[in-house]
């Protein structure tokens, strides 16, 4: 578009302070704009405080190539954007603000402090000179196909450009309370319909409550939708009084958006590291070493102590039974469940709980290399709004920067006609 407008001097509104809305207003004032952050708490960056279990797993230490294969839904609409600001550059911005950073397991990428509050101080120095507004927006005042300005608890305000950053469903009470759904909607955006995402899964199976707290390590996961495997995982997971949780049991149900959880469950190979025979022996080995003890007693080599009565009972074996006397078929249910420790699944934590929303406002009508809207000249998108998601381990996050990013830029950028 044309305009008589400066190339600077942009007023921007960004509606949410979350890690996607302070990307985007600190980008958008580098560029030049006049940036006003509306943002219903009393203060920004509540969820961030809270994610990575109040440590930030900010993002993951990978290529733009390699990340996009772990964005599990609408990958190809983040192409641009993970090219144009990638987990370097976040790592790199992070830096410069002054974190020292370190990488783990799965190349996650922590602050060396293990403090989320770090991170958010960072976020807030990059914004520094944006105005902060405490207010509840309310929707988004559109003239003539333009997006003009904010409507709020407190009345209206006029911009030249509005970024909706309002975050998902998940953890309302850090404000990311599904607002940004409804604001989208009523300037005539699809919202794709919201299911939760990277949220604990609940089983029907009295195993896990007797295991509630009991965390594996270095297992491996198939998840199972009607007897197909639909997904595998190497990892951790938990065990709780609803189900199952855990880094893989997260990811895993990223992959359950159209399952009816009549034939889902989860299997877990307990001795990853061994295969059959080798696990055999192993056994045998045991069963040699306590020969005269019960059942219940000749595991602890090979399991926690509080799985074991569950791993008997799902073996079919008294764990009264002297392991002398065990049958042949009853020493290869046991080998078999080491293998194949097999949970049903019910369904999902509820969204609250999710740690991102899958679903939002479509991709269809959301230009890629701008965040703008296809359909309001003057409104774009960044964040957990935009029905985008991926796998646990920081993917969330630098999705969020990358659209808050470009969100940004794209906004600073932007000329209305007068």
């Amino acid at each position: 578009m044309t305009s008589t407008r400066k190339p600077d001097g942009q007023n921007v509104a960004v509606i949410g302070g979350g890690a996607a809305g302070l990307l985007a207003a600190g980008t958008a004032l580098r560029a030049g704009a006049r940036v006003t952050v509306v943002e219903q708490n009393d203060r920004p960056g509540k969820k961030i405080l809270i994610s990575g279990k109040g440590r930030c797993n900010v993002t993951n230490d990978c290529t733009p190539a390699e990340f996009i294969n772990n964005v599990t839904k609408n990958a190809r609409f983040l192409f641009s954007a993970i090219n144009r600001f990638s987990p370097q550059d976040m790592k790199d911005l992070l830096t410069e603000l002054g974190v020292e950073l370190k990488t783990e397991r799965g190349r996650r990428v922590f602050p060396q402090s293990d403090r989320s509050a770090d991170i958010l101080s960072a976020l807030l120095r990059y914004a520094s000179g944006c105005r902060f507004l405490r207010a509840k927006a309310t929707g988004i005042r559109v003239e003539n196909g333009r997006a003009t300005g904010v409507l709020t608890n407190d009345g209206e305000l006029p911009f030249d450009a509005v970024i909706l950053s309002t975050g998902g469903a998940s953890y309302p009470l850090t404000g990311s309370d599904g607002s940004g759904y409804a604001i989208a909607r009523d300037v005539g955006h699809t919202v794709t319909p919201l299911t939760p995402s990277l949220v604990p899964l609940v089983s029907p199976s009295p195993l896990c409550a007797e295991m509630q707290g009991l965390s594996l390590k270095n297992v491996a996961l198939t998840l199972f939708d009607r007897e197909k495997a639909i997904y595998r995982d190497f990892g951790e997971m938990l065990f709780t009084h609803f189900g199952m949780s855990g880094p893989m049991i997260l990811s895993a149900s990223a992959h359950l958006r159209s399952a009816n959880f009549t034939s889902v469950r989860v299997e877990i190979d307990l001795k990853p590291a061994l295969d059959e025979q080798t696990l055999e022996r192993r056994l045998l080995s045991d069963f040699s070493k306590y020969v005269n003890r019960d059942a219940q007693n000749a595991l602890s080599d090979l399991l926690p102590q509080k799985m074991i009565l569950p791993f008997l009972t799902q073996a079919t074996v008294d764990p009264r039974k002297k392991i002398n006397a065990l049958t042949r078929a009853e020493r290869a249910s046991m080998l078999h469940t080491l293998k194949h420790f097999s949970i049903p699944v019910s369904g999902y934590r509820p969204i609250e709980e999710a740690i991102v929303t899958s679903g939002g406002v479509s991709v269809k009508e959301i230009d890629p290399k701008t965040m703008g809207s296809r359909l309001v000249d003057g409104l774009f998108f960044a964040g957990e709004v935009i029905d985008v998601d991926a796998y646990t381990g920081g993917f969330n996050l630098q999705i969020a920067f990358s659209t808050g990013y470009v969100a940004g830029q794209s906004a600073a950028e932007y000329r209305v006609n007068n």
